[in-house]
């Protein structure tokens, strides 16, 4: 069932303008892979799951107007900004303990989960719990980053397990592992997503390729730089994952220069060829279905 990566799902052009300031390639691919598993449709519930900043709540917004949103996630801070991006587009957000959702039986079309299940205590619980508020043969769509991370991705990781035989948990340099008890192969998620009563559909493993040290460069330095508001507008506006319909696209961009770059690396992940050979990835990604 598990496969590697081979292709993208078809290009949809108003999600290429969303994600055209996006630097990280394997988040990219998430978003790619999550909407089309998703399978949205007008009239649909939707629920975020781990919502974090709300990008994917304002993709589905974006592509799906018709759908009706709901967020949760635990910390306050987050939410606050997933607010500030999503105001005034019907989604409702909430502050609550994905082990114990605040949302009825069967009220559920979809769920997304990308990037939540290794933070949790009790992965085990939290997908009951999603199980419960779905409707039957409504879908779950997740990603989590894999346990055979790609050096590519995160070489000082890498090296430093090599070396000390421990990951890097915590500080600017946690990379992957950032706040995460766990990583996942694709097994080891098929295995707890089909103990919770899932029927799984859809297994693949994401991102071989990408810029080298993609995950210290965005999320250690860029990030940084953007919080703290050290970057002069227009390369802001070519940065911030939330502003791809403020980038022109323009060729006399910089950060332009440097995109096109890191997604000529990106491509080679669509080469089947290559891709038959390497075996250390970025992420998983599920889709499961609750039974009817």
């Amino acid at each position: 069932m598990t496969r590697r990566e081979g292709g993208d799902p078809a290009s949809n052009p108003r999600l290429d303008v969303l994600l055209r300031n996006e630097s990280d390639m394997a988040y990219r691919r998430r978003v790619r892979r999550m909407v089309a598993y998703l399978d949205l449709a007008p009239g649909q519930t939707v629920l975020d799951c781990g919502t974090g900043m709300g990008f994917y709540l304002k993709v589905v917004a974006d592509l799906c107007p018709g759908c009706r949103l709901f967020g949760i996630d635990y910390e306050d801070k987050v939410l606050r900004y997933a607010w500030g991006h999503l105001r005034g587009r019907g989604v409702v957000l909430a502050r609550g303990d994905i082990h114990h959702l605040p949302y009825a039986d069967a009220s559920m079309d979809r769920v997304l989960m990308s990037e939540v299940l290794e933070h949790l205590e009790d992965d085990a619980s939290a997908l009951s719990e999603v199980r419960r508020v779905l409707k039957p043969g409504g879908v779950l769509a997740m990603t989590v980053p894999h346990a055979r991370y790609s050096a590519w991705y995160d070489p000082i990781n890498r090296a430093h397990e090599a070396l000390l035989r421990r990951p890097i948990r915590t500080g600017p340099f946690a990379g992957i592992w950032a706040n995460h008890r766990r990583l996942y192969d694709a097994q080891q998620l098929q295995a707890v997503v089909a103990r919770a009563g899932f029927a799984i559909e859809r297994v693949e493993e994401l991102t071989h390729y990408c810029f080298p040290g993609t995950q210290t460069i965005v999320y250690t330095f860029g990030k940084g730089l953007i919080d703290h508001g050290l970057l002069p507008g227009f390369l802001a506006r070519s940065t911030h994952r939330f502003q791809g319909e403020a980038n022109d696209a323009s060729r006399l961009n910089p950060i332009n220069w440097a995109l096109a770059l890191f997604d000529r690396i990106d491509h080679l992940n669509e080469d089947e060829e290559r891709m038959a050979r390497v075996n250390t990835y970025a992420n998983v990604a599920l889709k499961a279905r609750k039974p009817a």
